[in-house]
C-alpha cells in the first residue's frame, strides 16, 4: 500500500482551491501552479519506479479494504500515462505564461487547469467505475470553464456542442453503472472482473459492455468525434493543448481497461465493434485532414486520426499490438502537445490560421519551421523518432493476429498524417514570405522553450526506447492478463 498514490489527484485539487483566494496575484499563481506541476511529476515517476521494483500499488481510502471502499491503483499504464500527464502540463504551463494575457489568467485559469489535472489523474488511478465517473466529471467541469476562456463567439458556440455531448454521454454512463452494479452488485474493477468472467459474459453483460464503449467512445472520439474538431479549435492554443494532449486519453486509458480487465470474454463482439469503429475513425480524420485549409482543424483531425490508430491496438489484442499502442499513445501526448504549441505560435506570428493566407515562414522563424518538420515525421512514424517504434509494434501485432485490414488502415492513415501535416509545412513555411522584416513580431523564448522541451522528448523517446520499453512491457503484460491486477488488489486488500 502507498499514500503517495493520492498525490496526483489530491495535490493539484488542494493547490486549485487555495489559487482561486490568489486571483489578484498572478504571478504567485504562476509559480505555485508550475510547481505543483513538478512536484506531480516527480511523484508520479517515483510511483512508477516502485511499480517497477515491487508491483502494483494500490491505496485503501479510510481503511476500508477492497472491494468495499475506494481503491486507487497504480500499475504501470496508470501510472505512465499520469507521469507524462503531468510533464505534458508542466511544460505547456511556460507556453500558457507566455500568451494567456493577465486578463484571462485572472479568471481563474491556473485553478481550472490544476482541477482538469486531478479529474485526469482520478480517471487512470481509481479502482472502481464510480470513481471513474467522477473523475470524469471533474475533467469535464474543468474543460467547460476553459472552453469558453474570453468569450468569444466561437468560443460559446463550440462550448454548447461540446457541453451537450458530454452531458449526454455522462448520463448515459450513469445508467450503464447503475445497470451493471443491479447486476453484478459491486463496482469494483478487480471484483468485476471476477464475477464477469463467472458469469461468463452473457447477452446481459455484452449489452452493457457495448453502451459503455459507447460512452468511452464518445469521450475519446472514437468514431463519434463529431464534436472534436471545433471545440479543440475554439480555447487559446494553450488550453487547446491540454485537451489534445489529455482529455481524448482519458476516453482511451477508459475503454483498454475496461476491455482488457471486464469485458474481453466475447471479443467476436465487442473488439471486432472496436476494430470497425476504429477503421472509420481513420478514415474520417484523414479525409478531415486533408479537406480544410484552417491550422486548427487540421491539427484536430490528426487527434481523431490517433484515436483511431491507438484503438486499433485494443481491437487485435494481443502483447505486441498493446505494446505498441502503449507506446504511440505516450508518444502522441506529448507530440500532439507539441504540434499545438507550434501552430499556436504560428498563428500568433502571422495573426492568420488558414494556410492558403501566409507562407514563407521558415525565412523569418527557422526555428519554428525545422521544429515543425520534426514533428511532421515523428507523428507520421518516421525513424527514429518517438512514434515509429508504436507503429512497428501494432504492425506486427496485426500481422500476427492477421489482421490485415487493420494493418492496411493504419499504415494508410500514417500517409494521410504526412501528407495533411506536408501541406502546412509546404504552403505556410516555404515560397515568398508573407511578413516583411518590418512586420515581424519577436519570437518569445518562453514560447518556444516548451516546444524545443518536447522535441527533445520526442528524440528521447526514440533513441532511447530501451528506457521505458521495460514499463510498456509491464503495462502491457497486466492489461492482457486480468490475474495480474486482480491479485495485487483484492490479495493486497485482504478479500
Amino acid at each position: 500500500m502507498s499514500n503517495l498514490l493520492v498525490i496526483p489527484m489530491v495535490l493539484p485539487l488542494i493547490v486549485g482551491i487555495i489559487l482561486i483566494f490568489l486571483r489578484p496575484f498572478v504571478r504567485t499563481q504562476r509559480v505555485i501552479s508550475f510547481l505543483t506541476m513538478v512536484l506531480t511529476f516527480g511523484v508520479s515517476t517515483y510511483l512508477l519506479v516502485e511499480v517497477q521494483r515491487n508491483g502494483i500499488q494500490t491505496l485503501d481510502f479510510g481503511g476500508w479494504d477492497a472491494p468495499y471502499g475506494i481503491t486507487f491503483v497504480g500499475d504501470s499504464f496508470s501510472l505512465l500515462l499520469t507521469a507524462t500527464a503531468y510533464f505534458i502540463a508542466a511544460t505547456v504551463l511556460i507556453y500558457v505564461f507566455a500568451t494567456i494575457g493577465e486578463e484571462k489568467e485572472k479568471m481563474f485559469v491556473y485553478p481550472l487547469i490544476l482541477l482538469l489535472l486531478a479529474g485526469v489523474a482520478c480517471s487512470f488511478l481509481t479502482g472502481d467505475l464510480f470513481n471513474l465517473y467522477v473523475g470524469f466529471e471533474v475533467m469535464l467541469l474543468a474543460s467547460y470553464a476553459l472552453i469558453v476562456l474570453g468569450g468569444e463567439k466561437g468560443q460559446l458556440r463550440e462550448s454548447i456542442k461540446y457541453v451537450l455531448v458530454n452531458v449526454f454521454s455522462s448520463f448515459v454512463f450513469l445508467i450503464a453503472i447503475a445497470f451493471l452494479y443491479g447486476t453484478l452488485g459491486t463496482l469494483n474493477f478487480a471484483q468485476l472482473s471476477l464475477r464477469v468472467a463467472e458469469a461468463g459474459q452473457p447477452a446481459l453483460l455484452t449489452t452493457i459492455a457495448i453502451v459503455l464503449l459507447l460512452v468511452f467512445s464518445l469521450k475519446a472520439g472514437l468514431l463519434l468525434y463529431f464534436w472534436l474538431p471545433g471545440s479543440y479549435g475554439a480555447p487559446p492554443m494553450g488550453i487547446a493543448a491540454l485537451f489534445g494532449a489529455l482529455l481524448t486519453k482519458v476516453g482511451i486509458y477508459a475503454l483498454f481497461r475496461v476491455f482488457t480487465l471486464l469485458f474481453y470474454h466475447e471479443p467476436d463482439i465487442t473488439h471486432t465493434l472496436i476494430g470497425i469503429m476504429a477503421i472509420l475513425t481513420m478514415i474520417g480524420g484523414s479525409i478531415g485532414a486533408i479537406a480544410y485549409n484552417d491550422l486548427r482543424k487540421i491539427i484536430a483531425y490528426n487527434v481523431v486520426i490517433a484515436v483511431g490508430f491507438i484503438l486499433s491496438g485494443l481491437a487485435i489484442a494481443n502483447q505486441a499490438a498493446i505494446e505498441g499502442s502503449i507506446f504511440y499513445l505516450v508518444h502522441d501526448m506529448i507530440v500532439k502537445a507539441l504540434l499545438f504549441l507550434l501552430i499556436g505560435a504560428t498563428i500568433y506570428l502571422s495573426n492568420v490560421g488558414r494556410l492558403d493566407r501566409v507562407s514563407g515562414m521558415i525565412r523569418n522563424y527557422p526555428l519554428l519551421g525545422w521544429m515543425f518538420f520534426i514533428t511532421m515525421i515523428s507523428l507520421a512514424g518516421i525513424p527514429p523518432l518517438s512514434g515509429f517504434i508504436g507503429k512497428v509494434y501494432v504492425a506486427q501485432g496485426a500481422i500476427e493476429s492477421s489482421a490485415y485490414v487493420l494493418l492496411a488502415f493504419t499504415l494508410i492513415s500514417s500517409i494521410f498524417v504526412l501528407y495533411s501535416l506536408l501541406r502546412i509545412f509546404r504552403a505556410v513555411f516555404f515560397g515568398e514570405s508573407t511578413i516583411s522584416k518590418e512586420d515581424m513580431l519577436p519570437m518569445k523564448k518562453a514560447m518556444m522553450i516548451p516546444s524545443i522541451i518536447f522535441v527533445a522528448a520526442s528524440f528521447a523517446l526514440g533513441f532511447g526506447v530501451e528506457g521505458i520499453a521495460g514499463v510498456v512491457s509491464d503495462a502491457a503484460e497486466t492489461l492482457m492478463n486480468p490475474t495480474i491486477y486482480i491479485e495485487a488488489v483484492l490479495n493486497q486488500g485482504g478479500a
